[in-house]
Parts: C-alpha cells; structure tokens; sequence
C-alpha cells in the first residue's frame, strides 16, 4: 500500500502583520494534487493542522474542508498536536468519521479508539494514534496500570511501548502497522539562529523524549512537531519528520519543504520518498546598506528580516524598508559602536512584539535575543489560548 505522509499545516498561521491564508489554500491544494497523482491509499496527518487551539473560521474551514477532500479517495487519519485542541478533535471526530476522516484528540486506551484498523479505515492497515502529550497530563489507562513513570521520556517510551505490543499483536501477515505520533526526540536538527514556528514552551528538555520512545514493531512512523524535515535520530524502523509545509518563521528560512510517500506491504520495512513542497512565499534573512539591499532582486516577493546597516541614528528606517518592501516583517538597524540606541520610528508591526522590542532596546542598548522573542511569542500564544 501507499500512503501520504504529512504535518505541521498550521493553517491560520500568520508572520508578524503578513496574512497567509491564501499561501496555506495553495499548499494544501498541492498535497491534494500529490495524493491523487500518487494514488496514496491512506493520508496521515501527524499533528498541528491548525495553528490555535481555537482557530479563526476562515482557518478552520480551510482545514476541515482540506481533511473531506483528501478522504474523498481515501481514508485520512489526523492526531492532534501541541497548536491543536483536543478537545475540538474529539467534538469533530464522530461528525468526520462517516465521511472517511479519523481525528484523535486524546490519548486513547489501544482498544478503545487508541488504534485505527481495517474495519473503520477499509485498508490493510493498523494505525496506533499517539497525539501529543502535555507534560504533567495524566493518562488512565498507564496510571492505573501502574506504569506512569516520572519523567515525561519514560512516560513517551511507556505509551508507544503498549502501543506496540498492541500493534503486534494484532497485525498478524497480513496487516501494515503503522504509528502517527507528535513529539520530540532528542537529537533532532533545527536551526536556532532564529525564531522558528514550533512552540518554545514545548522544545525545551521537559518535552524530549529519547530514541527508545520509537518501537521496533511499526513498519512506520509518522512523525509530527519538528518543521525541519528529517529522518528520527536513532529510530530502530523508518520513522520520518515530515515537516511543516510552509516556513513558518525565519529559523527555517531556506528549509526545502515536503510530503513523505510511503511505499509498504505487510512484513516488509518502509521504503521512503521525498516530494517536495514548491508552493509558498520565502524568507529570506538579509543585512547590508539600504541601498545594497534595495538593489537585490530576490527580495521583492519574499518575506524580510533585514538588518541595515546605518552610520547613525535614523528614525525614518523602518518607514523607508516598509515602503520599499512590501513583505517585510523585520527590519533593525547596525549602527557603529558607540552610538546611543533610540527606538526606531515607523515600524511595521506596531503589535505587542514591536512594543517588547522597543522596550528591550531602550532598557539595554541593544535587540532582545532571537530565543528571548521567541519565549515572548509563546506566552503570548499560551495566553490567547487560556483566554479564547
């Protein structure tokens, strides 16, 4: 069978003032357009397909509307993950279940909703679901089984382990195990010169798992969380990042994006294959003179984050880069040594960041660190989603 590998939609997602919702509408139609020219016989989707737990209504519509056509051809299994809602997948679930859409919210017993099988998928498939797990989240049936270890890794390891004793159990010779999980396992590769789209909260040291949380029984593992696409470090079985469709931020500027087609028959090791994502705007990290970067063609259309180099202070700067690039997100300057720093009139994104930004300059002469925005950014996420 051949299956479709995919996570990280984060539909709704924006960069700084910059609405993205017509770039997440043409990528999804392109995965779309991927399955049906591969003629994929299940579609999974590892987690994050919305940016907010309580996505907007254009947001949500455009990821609901993107699970029924994929399911049109074929049955599509989704996990939540660390941006979703539990709760919002597990209030759809029994309405998408007839039309061929398998969303899991919650960890769930293998015997009770934890596996998806041939009988409600119509293929030749075991599928353990594994959605993210909040650090401190209790699960019954490990706690009352006496195996609720006390660090998150060993409670990761633990599930997927009765995962797969249950997968194993039941797949028999003529069944493809598989497992869609989103987590982290230590050793991945990211770039964190800066600001990147997964959740800082939740890319921290209380949230690895090791490479043990991957077992040996799947033919597969669909991975979901890390945007940079990449092989799992040290998984025992093929077990893929499939990464985020779009660059969400400018740590993964210069990423190649993807969708994972998967090759497998039941009793057989997974045969992977890239295929590449070409729709989406790019980021692009630039710094030189105003001038130089003005006359760089490949920084019309992309999203910015400049870095101008200036011989004093100019207050007009992010008038000016605002003005002359239509995509730009940030823009800061570098001023010799030794000149006194002031915040910059006319910025483009007089938001709650801009202000800490500012903020941050007048307090210590200098711009907060790329990990320390990122930090902001999440708490400010986390606070929306308490309140929303």
């Amino acid at each position: 069978m051949k299956i479709l590998h995919t996570s990280d939609w984060h539909v709704g997602r924006k960069l700084g003032r910059h609405d993205r919702m017509s770039e997440h509408g043409a990528v999804l139609a392109e995965v779309e357009a991927i399955a049906d020219g591969h003629e994929v016989d299940l579609v999974i989707v590892s987690g994050d397909v919305w940016d907010r737990p309580v996505p907007p209504m254009d947001a949500l519509a455009l990821g609901l509307q993107t699970l029924l056509r994929l399911a049109e051809r074929r049955p599509v299994v989704a996990v939540a993950g660390n941006h979703d809602s539990p709760e919002l997948f597990d209030t759809l679930a029994p309405l998408l279940r007839p039309r061929g859409v398998f969303v899991v919210g919650s960890i769930r017993r293998p015997d009770d909703g934890g596996i998806l099988g041939p009988d409600e998928l119509g293929v030749p498939a075991l599928v353990a679901c594994f959605p993210f797990l909040r650090e401190g989240r209790v699960v019954d049936f490990m706690k009352d089984a006496g195996e609720w270890y006390g660090d998150y890794a060993s409670r990761v390891a633990g599930l997927t382990g009765a995962y797969n004793a249950a997968l194993v159990e039941r797949a028999g010779a003529d069944l493809v195990p598989l497992l869609a999980a989103h987590f982290m396992v230590g050793g991945v590769k990211v770039d964190r010169a800066a600001p990147r789209g997964e959740r800082e909260l939740h890319m921290g040291d209380a949230y690895a798992a090791t490479a043990q949380a991957i077992p040996a029984g799947p033919q597969y593992v669909a991975m979901g969380h890390i945007h940079a696409p990449q092989r799992v470090p040290g998984a025992p079985v093929p077990a893929e990042y499939a990464g985020s469709l779009l660059s969400l931020d400018f740590g993964e500027a210069g990423e190649s994006k993807r969708v994972v087609i998967v090759d497998v028959e039941p009793g057989s090791l997974a045969s992977v294959t890239s295929v590449a994502i070409e729709r989406g705007r790019p980021l692009i990290r630039a710094s030189g003179t105003f001038e130089e970067l003005e006359a760089r063609d490949d920084l019309a259309e992309a999203y910015l984050d400049l870095t101008v180099e200036v011989g004093g202070l100019d207050h007009e700067l992010g008038r000016r880069a605002a003005e002359a690039f239509p995509f730009l997100v940030n823009v800061r300057p570098r001023r010799p040594e030794g000149t006194r720093t002031e915040p910059v009139d006319g910025a483009p994104r007089p938001d709650d960041e801009a202000l800490y930004t500012e903020f941050y300059r007048l307090a210590n002469g200098e711009d907060p660190p790329a990990d320390l925005l990122a930090l902001f950014r999440d708490v400010l996420d986390e606070a929306a989603d308490a309140t929303a």
